[in-house]
């Protein structure tokens, strides 16, 4: 199972879309930081890029990559291998590949000008991102046969974790906006993992207050080592239930 993490590893590290993912991170961060007066302004200017590109890069070049490996994870399923080692040992490679590759390109940059708890948080939900969207990328491959279709899927998964849902949940406010939903968001805030993450470092910024009478409630809860602990709760679970579904299936595929 090593021999094969870190084959993958090796692999993407070399890959010239992570390369040049790296030094887009970095050169943004650097950007950032050198154009804004305050280290704060420059994360929250970070945070927007990274709340879109990090997502976007983790699942569609992760579906992209189990696509092209098919004939190497055949090899490996031919051999005396548990399938289930083999999966782990892919998304693990994925996942530890994606997550070196953020930290060298935004999370370098961010302790150089933010080296305190708002600057760990970020690079923090950063790397968690990338292995959130890894996990979900490797559900999509594994329940579509065909690389366009799967492709397809991932782009319309980021669609609808980075935009749509934000409108769906502005719908409903506005829909239902004589009833008091300020503590149901809360919950509604658990089923996409990037606002999980915005609500969680925009509180470390001090700009609540900016969020209004909602805001106020996020800081209450989220503010909170209990809320804290269920955020990294839901975290973990959009790792675990992506990455068990998607091993139970490639268990019973038929390669």
């Amino acid at each position: 199972m090593n021999k094969i993490i870190k084959y993958v590893i090796s692999d993407i590290l070399r890959n010239k879309i992570v390369i040049i993912y790296t030094a887009f991170l970095l050169a943004s961060s650097l950007t950032v930081f050198s154009l804004e007066d305050s280290n704060s302004k420059g994360l929250l200017s970070l945070l927007n890029i990274i709340l879109l590109v990090v997502p976007l890069v983790s699942i569609i070049f992760s579906t992209i990559y189990v696509y092209n490996s098919a004939e190497f994870i055949e090899l490996l399923v031919s051999q005396p291998l548990k399938r289930k080692s083999i999966w782990l040992s892919i998304f693990s490679g994925l996942a530890i590949s994606l997550c070196l590759a953020f930290f060298i390109g935004a999370g370098l940059p961010i302790l150089l000008y933010q080296a305190n708890m708002i600057g760990m948080t970020m690079i923090l939900s950063g790397m968690a991102l990338s292995v959130i969207f890894v996990a979900i990328a490797l559900l999509a491959t594994v329940y579509t046969r065909d690389k366009a279709k799967g492709i397809g899927a991932a782009i319309l998964l980021w669609l609808y974790f980075s935009l749509l849902f934000d409108g769906f949940v502005l719908f409903l406010l506005f829909q239902f906006s004589d009833y008091p939903l300020e503590k149901p968001m809360i919950g509604v805030s658990a089923l996409n993992p990037i606002d999980l993450t915005r609500i969680l470092i925009l509180l470390q910024l001090d700009v609540s207050a900016m969020m209004g009478y909602t805001g106020a409630v996020f800081k209450d809860f989220f503010g909170t080592y209990a809320g804290l602990l269920f955020s990294c709760a839901v975290l973990l679970v959009w790792v675990i239930l992506p990455v068990w579904g998607s091993m139970q299936k490639f268990k019973s595929k038929d390669l």
